[in-house]
């Protein structure tokens, strides 16, 4: 796994110039709680399927150009349970254009078959993944913001498969005539004040 901690303006200048090229980038954010009215922002990361970055915004720093990649319209940003990390980045002052959502592909998918489609569930049904989700509890108001490796990858884990696990998804969702569906679904989360 090709891993940046960008802390520095060089790294995040050389994150952006490498990440501004893809058409689709996994995202992910990590969050002291689950509330964006009480909750802290704790970092922002991507994945193109080979090249990870993590900002660590608790340590400091700023998302810089990084940013840009989020409001890009060329760039699909996939997220699982867009919702939160779109809550969490809005009330943090990041704007995010072109949203596809893995867990709503998912509920549209699975629709009447009783399964879970969180993003552990999702990947080990796809891929045969086991995500190990044991780091998620250090996340807390009491945690310090340092970025050890542990976290770093336990962080970067959700987001590097995020990219093959859409292109599975469309494909599904082509076969089986969902789109139209998918594409209702993903406008009530990106207009969720415009009338049906």
């Amino acid at each position: 796994m090709d891993i940046l901690v960008a802390r520095t303006t060089t790294e995040i200048d050389e994150a952006y110039e490498r990440l501004a090229e893809a058409e689709v980038l996994g995202c992910d954010t990590e969050t002291s709680g689950l509330s964006s009215a009480t909750g802290k922002l704790f970092s922002i990361q991507f994945s193109d399927g080979e090249f990870n970055v993590l900002i660590p915004l608790s340590e400091g720093i700023p998302a810089g150009r990084l940013a840009d990649l989020l409001s890009d319209e060329r760039i699909v940003k996939i997220f699982h349970n867009a919702r939160f990390d779109l809550d969490f980045l809005s009330t943090n002052g990041f704007v995010v254009a072109n949203v596809y959502d893995t867990m709503i592909a998912e509920k549209v998918l699975t629709k009447g078959a009783n399964q879970s489609v969180s993003l552990a569930e999702t990947l080990y049904r796809y891929f045969a993944i086991d995500l190990d989700k044991s780091q998620r509890a250090k996340f807390n108001r009491k945690w310090n913001g340092i970025w050890t490796d542990e976290l770093v990858d336990y962080a970067l884990s959700d987001v590097i498969h995020l990219p093959a696990l859409r292109r599975e998804q469309c494909d599904w969702l082509e076969r089986l005539g969902l789109i139209e569906n998918y594409e209702e679904q993903i406008m009530k989360l990106v207009q969720p004040n415009s009338q049906p």
